[in-house]
């Protein structure tokens, strides 16, 4: 693994197990408005003492907004993060009616889920992707698993373990032997796997595409197991709009289910490059929605591009 290629494994997320469990047994018992008055704490301690995401902040929203931003700006995208990380918290316990949520390329989905065959939700760490679960709450039978980080696995099942959900989500820990093997058979039984698709791991294969005004390396690896799979894939965000108010996003992103073998590789790079384009226009449609802190325009070092 190259040191530059995995920045943001390197920089694992803060807070203790126990802070953790404490921060959700909290939220749960005084509700979501007292919840939101300890995250606002949180919010002011991150913006005053965590100096390398301030730095990435300022990057982006300067690329995204077209300016130089103020504090307020880049308070205002670490109080979205924390809020919709706490607002995970209500999603996994099945909390759903405490949110207000509006649907764009619902009639797509609806075609997408009938059809039977399966399909690839690729989002970013952009916004909530956790409602994916309201989504799957409107659609009672419909298999929705998702596709995690080792480490975020573990922290997540130590969250649920404290929350014990009637229906906890169905997570494919990535890195393990049985991975594709698992992501195939939900599938192949109809079902929807999303993965997240704005990070690499390692030293792995990327495809330098033109994002917000400058060249970002975005992995090859999600895509290229859709197409080996011979999936539609599907382009989702759930975009947090304030309060309690999120809007989700679907939009057709490419379908490998008839792509011949010779035209594979062509298809996923413009596939890729179509997920860069999507991902920067509602950046900049929702520039308080992006949860990437670190240097997301770095040289890839070692790691392997087209």
């Amino acid at each position: 693994m190259t040191t530059s290629a995995a920045e943001w494994r390197r920089s694992p997320e803060r807070g203790s197990r126990t802070l953790l469990l404490l921060m959700a047994f909290l939220s749960l018992r005084l509700g979501r408005p007292t919840g939101r008055i300890l995250l606002y704490g949180i919010a002011v301690y991150f913006f005053l003492f965590a100096p390398k995401a301030r730095t990435c902040t300022r990057d982006y929203l300067r690329r995204v907004l077209g300016r130089e931003p103020r504090a307020d700006d880049r308070f205002r995208l670490i109080r979205n993060f924390a809020t919709s990380i706490h607002d995970r918290l209500y999603l996994l316990a099945e909390q759903y009616h405490l949110f207000d949520v509006t649907v764009q390329g619902e009639t797509m989905m609806q075609e997408v889920i009938s059809h039977s065959g399966g399909a690839v939700l690729l989002g970013a760490h952009v916004g909530s992707f956790e409602m994916l679960r309201w989504i799957g709450e409107r659609q009672p039978g419909l298999s929705i698993s998702i596709t995690m980080y080792e480490e975020n696995a573990r922290k997540l099942n130590d969250i649920l373990a404290a929350i014990a959900p009637k229906n906890p989500p169905d997570v494919i820990a990535v890195g393990h032997l049985d991975a594709m093997l698992r992501i195939r058979d939900r599938l192949d039984h109809g079902g929807l796997v999303g993965m997240l698709a704005d990070r690499t791991f390692g030293d792995e294969a990327t495809l330098p595409v033109t994002f917000l005004g400058a060249t970002a390396h975005f992995p090859i690896g999600p895509m290229r197991a859709a197409a080996m799979l011979g999936r539609r894939v599907v382009f989702m965000l759930g975009l947090y709009r304030g309060d309690n108010r999120y809007h989700v996003v679907f939009e057709p992103l490419a379908d490998f289910s008839h792509t011949p073998r010779a035209q594979r590789q062509a298809a996923i790079e413009a596939a890729i490059t179509r997920y860069a384009a999507l991902l920067e226009q509602h950046c900049r449609r929702d520039p308080y929605n992006w949860f990437n802190f670190f240097d997301f325009w770095r040289i890839p070092g070692r790691a392997a591009t087209r």
